[in-house]
């Protein structure tokens, strides 16, 4: 059974077992990809999962209607054509992701079960494993630190002693004045270690600052060069 599997060929005719069975594969190696995504990603949309459950089954479907027909190849070509698709860009690996279903869905229509099997089980389990390695993660995150000071202080040199106490390197990125003059807002680009206290980072600035008001957006930011 597994080497009538591996050894399927492109189907030429359209039969109902074959439909069925390509269908069913596809739904499987869909949930199983669907399953991998929300895994491997900390935030995910539902919609996206729900849309890799049924593409591969979709990409089967079209596969199956337009076996070696070039009529049909260039109908569909041409009825697709006229559909636009809006949706807000998203996280480069959800593109890999839609790619990785759409050959599952391919190898699903054109009869190479086996090979569909392997490759989905193949590339889910490298997913698993990039995730558990964070292949290409930033080991310090970087984070935007706003701090407001008095005119009194000197905002060129006013946090180097207590950056350098935490080992943090840090960029000023912007500078401008509140409250008529009488208060500066400084914008800095921190690179915070996993081993860094946030909350003794924010008092040491806080009392440096006079209690003055004091952001550390939690998202991380670009990567700074310094």
């Amino acid at each position: 059974m597994i080497e009538q599997l591996f050894s399927s060929t492109t189907v030429t005719e359209l039969t109902v077992t074959h439909a069925l069975l390509s269908f069913a594969i596809a739904i499987l190696l869909g949930g199983v990809i669907s399953w991998t995504y929300m895994k491997t990603q900390p935030q995910y949309s539902p919609s996206f999962t729900l849309t890799m459950m049924v593409l591969p089954t979709i990409v089967a479907i079209i596969i199956l209607l337009i076996g070696s027909n070039i009529a049909r190849a260039f109908s569909l070509a041409g009825a697709f054509s006229i559909i636009r698709f809006r949706s807000a860009p998203g996280d480069s690996k959800d593109i890999s992701y839609v790619l990785f279903s759409m050959a599952a869905g391919l190898a699903c229509g054109v009869g190479a079960y086996g090979y569909a099997i392997l490759f989905t089980v193949v590339l889910c389990l490298l997913m698993f494993v990039l995730k558990a390695f964070k292949f290409g993660a930033h080991k310090d995150t970087v984070k935007t630190l706003k701090v407001t000071i008095p005119e009194s202080l000197g905002y060129e040199e006013a946090f180097d002693e207590i950056f350098k106490k935490f080992n943090i390197e840090y960029e000023l990125r912007k500078v401008r004045t509140t409250e008529l003059g009488s208060l500066y807002e400084l914008v800095y680009a921190v690179k915070l270690r996993p081993e860094t206290n946030q909350k003794e980072l924010l008092d040491a600035v806080r009392t440096r600052n006079g209690n003055l008001d004091i952001t550390l957006t939690m998202s991380p930011t670009v990567q700074p060069e310094y």
